[in-house]
């Protein structure tokens, strides 16, 4: 089953810090309250992953509107999956993760994009780490 990390309700909680005023100037703004109910209760939890279904329909609305600001796909134009490796040397990502990416959930995406980065092997980590930056 594929879960909504800990550190993407993070991020997506300072997007919405960066970018959504509190009307009054007081209270949280909608996305960052719904967001930091869920936050708090995995906190609480010492849960490090939600399964998507267990959000709230706002808490999802909003970490989806920061996901939308996320960069897709890690492909850096660098494909060895074309050439038949298993594993592409570019960005990280498997054969069938490549071929399906279009297919894959968002929660999905994240998750590959998670151990790809914790994994820091792929050309996007190393030798052109400048590049894949300036990709997104």
């Amino acid at each position: 089953m594929t879960t909504i990390h800990i550190t993407d309700i993070e991020a997506a909680i300072n997007h919405w810090r960066a970018c959504a005023w509190a009307p009054d100037g007081v209270a949280l703004a909608p996305e960052l309250s719904a967001l930091a109910e869920v936050y708090g209760q995995m906190v609480f939890a010492r849960a490090e992953e939600i399964a998507p279904g267990q959000l709230p329909a706002a808490a999802m609305a909003a970490w989806l509107a920061w996901y939308e600001t996320q960069p897709d796909t890690p492909c850096i134009a660098i494909c060895s999956t074309s050439q038949g490796d298993d594993c592409c040397k570019g960005c990280g990502r498997s054969f069938a993760e490549v071929q399906h990416w279009l297919e894959l959930s968002p929660a999905d995406k994240r998750a590959v994009w998670r151990r790809i980065t914790r994994e820091g092997r792929a050309l996007r980590f190393t030798r052109y780490a400048e590049r894949a930056a300036a990709a997104g």
